[in-house]
């Protein structure tokens, strides 16, 4: 059974995240899971998305780090998505690598301030158990590579981020970093 908290924060992510993917985007998901951003997106017609994680059900089961190993292509995805990923492991480097130029990084992590607060959410089943220590907490502000960010910190305990890989191919995407940006 998923937490309340766990499970209001799902809503809350689809609404900023996963409703500003276009259907035709190659999209990677990094630690997938239970499967439920899958689920999500493959319900609604994405047909280009691929789950990754340590274990099964995931589409390709072994570790980002290893992502070559594994049969995925440099610039091979348009959407990286890594919830409640990269306080377990340092994985910023593969998924630049992974994304083609203008692509998305979408993540989300607890505030490293505020994360023996999520410990205590936890203890008290409120929020999903961690599956492995937050041995690489870090404050978006600091995320290597990317040079635009948009950081977002929600309930003082949690940051969203979306980080655009940017390089000369990045400004012909139309993408838009914030997905209620218009052109004017």
């Amino acid at each position: 059974m998923v937490p309340l908290l766990s499970l209001y924060a799902r809503r809350k992510k689809i609404a900023y995240f996963l409703e500003s993917i276009c259907r035709d985007q190659r999209i990677l998901e990094v630690g997938s899971g239970s499967g439920w951003v899958g689920d999500y997106l493959l319900g609604r017609g994405y047909t280009r998305y691929t789950g990754l994680d340590l274990e099964p059900p995931a589409d390709v089961v072994g570790d980002i780090r290893q992502w070559r190993s594994l049969g995925l292509a440099p610039g091979s995805f348009d959407v990286v998505i890594a919830f409640e990923v990269v306080e377990h492991v340092d994985c910023f480097r593969e998924c630049y690598d992974l994304l083609a130029p203008g692509g998305r990084l979408m993540l989300t992590s607890p505030l490293p301030r505020m994360d023996w607060a999520m410990r205590l959410l936890e203890a008290l089943r409120l929020n999903q158990r961690r599956s492995s220590p937050h041995d690489h907490l870090i404050d978006f502000r600091q995320v290597p590579l990317f040079e635009e960010k948009q950081i977002r910190i929600v309930a003082c305990l949690s940051q969203w981020g979306v980080f655009r890989k940017t390089g000369a191919e990045a400004f012909e995407s139309s993408i838009p970093l914030d997905p209620e940006a218009t052109d004017s």
